[in-house]
């Protein structure tokens, strides 16, 4: 851990990165604490300040109500954060399981499981979750179900094509040899191989996931107001360009950074763990 953080460290871009996400991160845990007008986070309207450009105490402008934009961008980090985090804990053990089921028994179980899986990837991962999203109601949690159906296949994939290849290998072998149990050679023998690929894909698909939730919610199929949203934001800002600017460009960078920053982690990350296998 030590030396993959020195290595990252060293990285002028992985470093732009760390930076990146920790400003992202100490936003939205400590938004409380930061934001200078706790209370527009949610259904609050000031008409005396509506739609003001940058300018102290309102950094990032006013909306169309008179709420600080930079307090809602920063509430916004967090709910787009706490979907990333769920999407990915419940689609990972799904797909990664599916993936070394697959991959090592092979024969009928093989083609079913990767059937499925090519069904799911057949379907554009934007349109599949606006289908399911125009028929549930837009709340955040559905907007979670829609990114993780769309999600876990592509982890399985991923899992299951290093898996067909360590199924050879021979610590596998040797462990059917002795007699290990599928469950055993499988869990405990391949999915520790397969584990810095995964945490790489994850690294790069959490700014994913808040890409597409964003778009979800530029589309009004996310979040619903009043709850802060930077899709929602964009959207609503878009409508008042060139004139009012800051409503659409300060959410839009909001989204940049994240996005950015995740994926340069993940590069770095990338190029470490594949050079230490």
């Amino acid at each position: 851990m030590k030396r993959t953080l020195a290595i990252l460290t060293a990285n002028p871009l992985s470093l732009l990165g760390l930076v990146l996400v920790f400003v992202v991160v100490f936003s939205a845990v400590f938004a409380d604490f930061i934001a200078p007008f706790p209370e527009h986070a949610g259904a609050v309207v000031d008409f005396a300040n509506f739609n003001q450009p940058p300018q102290w105490p309102y950094i990032f402008g006013t909306d169309l109500v008179g709420r600080d934009l930079f307090t809602r961008v920063i509430y916004a980090y967090r709910i787009s954060l706490i979907l990333g985090i769920v999407v990915l804990a419940i689609a990972v053990p799904i797909g990664v399981s599916i993936g070394l089921v697959a991959g090592y028994l092979g024969g009928r179980t093989e083609y079913v499981l990767m059937r499925l899986t090519d069904v799911f990837l057949s379907v554009p991962p934007l349109v599949l979750a606006m289908s399911i999203m125009g028929v549930l109601k837009p709340t955040l949690a559905n907007g979670m179900l829609a990114v993780t159906v769309m999600w876990w296949p592509w982890y399985t994939r991923l899992v299951y094509n290093i898996t067909r290849g360590e199924k050879e290998e021979g610590y596998v072998l040797a462990a059917e040899v002795i007699g290990a149990s599928r469950l055993h050679i499988i869990f405990r023998e391949i999915l520790p191989n397969c584990v810095p690929a995964i945490v790489t894909k994850m690294t790069l698909d959490m700014g994913f996931v808040i890409l597409i939730a964003s778009s979800l919610s530029f589309l009004g199929l996310g979040v619903q107001p009043p709850t802060p949203d930077l899709g929602s934001m964009v959207a609503d800002g878009a409508k008042y360009l060139p004139d009012s600017w800051w409503l659409t460009i300060f959410p839009g960078l909001a989204i940049l950074v994240a996005v950015f920053g995740f994926n340069l982690i993940g590069d770095a990350l990338r190029d470490i763990l594949g050079a230490e296998q």
